[in-house]
């Protein structure tokens, strides 16, 4: 339907026209149904141009004539997530999907009757594209931010603005919006931004007419295409956007996950339309199953099928670890596989010192990806595969990402061949190489191996870590070499006379080096934990352990039963955390950081005076948390503690005030006992803090 009918009102013919090319946008990318041509569409654009331009004062941020006004950026701002944008746990099986539906359930089972009203789940294959964030306020995109480390990602608002997939007004058709759902003032919603197959081979096609570059891989396009500094260049990309989540859909008024995809869909939102709810984990396996092997039907690469608890309520129960949440998992993909040569075998070193056997593999193309690499793990992982330099392989990406070398093809293997073997001195310092007993890895025993510090090095340095910035690869590899540097520590050591008169070292580089390192000094202690190189710390646990401890005195005095009791933080994790601070090598860098003036404690929360919200009946007790309390979560206790102005520590001593117990208590009430600390309950709680 056009604009036949023009209203004399300037103002109001405008808002007639953006009215109509929102819901015909709406019909086109979300229904699939258009009610005109292109030319028809294209007519009501350029009524609206003319429109806009004779009366420049009817210009509106969100007039779909806007979508590509800004100039180009410099660079992309950083942004935080109010709340982390998590990644999937993996399961490559209908077996493994079994076992996550029976982890639910038994975590759901105490409290729920699950014969009454059993579980539910909702599944939809997994696109392979960019994730992001889009945050609408009062029904109009002011914010899109990429996913980034989960954390912290960037801003790219102009160049979502730029994509006519995406409404920049919700809802899109309010005629289509049910009355049941109600728009927040401000919504936040995630999905991703995907390249269709079919767009892709047209675009591929015509840049190879034009003579230009195609592209190889559909995703490393989308990426490109939303990171271009110029919203004019995506612009002339077709990208799509499925959205599948909302950070708080309760103030949809929506109670699942089914409901959630409905509520989108009607706000003007693409979702995926092979999205299906299940009460039956077979049938939902078999659904998942039928998908992986149907994937080259779909118009837009899938590497797996997403599956999650439909009850939004039971989703918030089941909570997250410090990378994914409980209540989904992805199904990956079988990974497709394909056969090449190994060119060589060669030896890295990591920075624990752990030696690597890795393939320089001929080129080699899977689902659009050249794969040239692959690691081969350890010694027993090629000695059993009999792999050797000049073998045909078969090669597969792991979950469609890490690429391996699956069986070596014996027929194809030329002669002359002679079987690999790990070596037995460091390819790096020439020192010797040992395997422990009933251990797979091999290991430098040089603690001075320069492979081992550099890499290290590069690590603590990197900008997930002390983020020291003008100090990267090279110039740690140089101070190595000219022997300026032995250990992180010293980096704290450097004068600028140690750099004066050197090549490249001008006065102006040497002052924003030691600026840098200064200013690292300073840095947040999860920063420093990372930096450290402890195994499995990460920047999210890092962060979560920060928080927590304050200080790293009081990290290294925690026990495992301690580091537990983080959320987030497993018994994997903990071990690791108390085996590294046990090393006194260790314990002595902490001690050397200290010393050169590195910040190793956060300031701890301040606690309100007992004049400012409310009364504090709990200020300065020391109460720990164990068990599973009959309404409330770890973390809601957790906060009403702290706003009595109590503080919740990990594990039970002679200086703990009270123990907060729900069922199956465990070992932490024995020991309450044994000290006689006064154990506690819910009710006692909610008394405590006034109900």
């Amino acid at each position: 339907m056009t604009d036949s009918s023009p209203t004399p009102d300037p103002s109001a013919r405008a808002q007639r026209l953006r009215t109509q090319i929102r819901q015909h946008n709406y019909r086109y990318y979300i229904l699939d149904d258009p009610a005109i041509t292109d030319a028809e569409y294209d007519a009501l654009m350029v009524a609206l141009r003319e429109l806009e331009s004779e009366h420049p004062e009817l210009v509106t941020p969100d007039s779909p004539t806007q979508r590509v006004g800004a100039p180009p950026d410099d660079g992309f701002a950083k942004v935080t997530h109010e709340t982390p944008m998590l990644s999937l746990d993996n399961a490559f099986d209908a077996d493994d999907v079994r076992a996550w539906g029976e982890r639910i359930h038994r975590r759901l089972a105490p409290d729920h009757d699950l014969e009454a009203a059993p579980l539910a789940y909702v599944a939809e294959p997994k696109v392979d594209g960019l994730a992001v964030a889009l945050v609408y306020q009062n029904g109009r995109l002011t914010r899109a931010a990429t996913r980034g480390n989960g954390r912290v990602g960037e801003d790219v608002t102009s160049n979502v603005r730029a994509l006519r997939s995406i409404p920049l007004v919700l809802p899109a058709d309010p005629a289509a919006l049910p009355p049941e759902i109600t728009l927040p003032e401000r919504l936040e919603v995630r999905g991703e931004i995907y390249f269709p197959l079919s767009d892709f081979e047209a675009m591929n096609a015509r840049l190879e007419e034009e003579g230009k570059s195609t592209y190889v891989h559909p995703r490393n396009a989308a990426a490109g295409g939303l990171r271009q500094l110029d919203p004019a260049i995506t612009a002339e990309r077709p990208l799509r956007l499925f959205a599948y989540a909302v950070p708080e859909p309760a103030a949809l008024g929506v109670t699942t996950q089914s409901g959630l995809l409905d509520a989108l869909r009607a706000l003007g939102l693409q979702t995926n339309p092979h999205s299906r709810r299940f009460t039956d984990l077979e049938a939902l396996i078999a659904f998942a199953e039928g998908w992986l092997g149907r994937r080259d039907e779909l118009d837009y690469l899938a590497d797996g099928v997403v599956i999650k608890v439909d009850s939004l309520r039971w989703q918030n129960e089941l909570g997250a670890v410090s990378h994914h949440p409980r209540w989904a998992v992805a199904l990956k993909a079988p990974a497709e596989e394909t056969t090449t040569t190994v060119e060589r075998i060669e030896v890295r070193v990591g920075r624990t010192g752990r030696l690597v056997p890795h393939a320089t593999l001929a080129p080699a193309q899977i689902r659009g990806v050249t794969i040239s690499q692959a690691t081969l793990h350890n010694e027993d992982y090629v000695v059993e595969r009999d792999i050797r330099e000049g073998d045909t392989v078969l090669i597969k990406r792991a979950g469609d990402v890490i690429p391996q070398v699956v069986r070596v093809l014996p027929d194809l293997r030329p002669e002359g061949t002679t079987p690999w073997t790990m070596p037995a001195i460091c390819p790096a310092c020439g020192e010797p190489a040992e395997r422990a007993e009933e251990e797979s890895d091999t290991y430098c025993v040089n603690a001075s191996c320069p492979a081992q510090l550099q890499r290290h090095l590069e690590h603590f340095v990197a900008r997930g870590a002390m983020d020291i910035d003008g100090l990267g690869i090279k110039l740690v590899t140089l101070f190595i070499g000219e022997g300026l540097i032995q250990g992180v520590a010293d980096l704290f050591r450097l004068k600028p006379e140690d750099l004066e008169g050197r090549e490249g070292f001008g006065e102006k580089r040497i002052a924003n080096l030691m600026a840098a390192i200064d200013a690292a000094r300073d840095r947040p202690l999860g920063r420093l934990l990372v930096g450290l190189g402890i195994r499995h710390v990460g920047g999210t646990v890092a962060g979560l352990l920060a928080r927590r401890f304050h200080s790293i005195d009081l990290l290294a005095e925690a026990d495992e039963e301690a580091l537990a009791e983080v959320d987030g933080v497993g018994p994997e994790i903990a071990s690791s955390v108390v085996a590294w601070f046990e090393l006194p090598r260790n314990r002595s860098l902490v001690e050397e950081l200290r010393e050169l003036g590195v910040r190793l404690a956060d300031p701890e929360p301040e606690t309100r005076a007992p004049d400012d919200d409310g009364p504090q009946p709990l200020a300065d007790k020391r109460i720990v948390l164990t068990g599973t309390l009959p309404t409330l979560t770890r973390s809601e206790a957790r906060a009403l503690i702290e706003q009595a102005g109590g503080k919740v520590v990990g594990s039970v001593s002679k200086k703990t005030d009270y123990l907060l117990a729900g069922e199956n208590a465990g070992s932490k009430l024995a020991k309450a006992e044994e000290l006689e600390v006064e154990v506690v309950d819910e009710a006692w709680l909610r008394g405590v803090v006034g109900g």
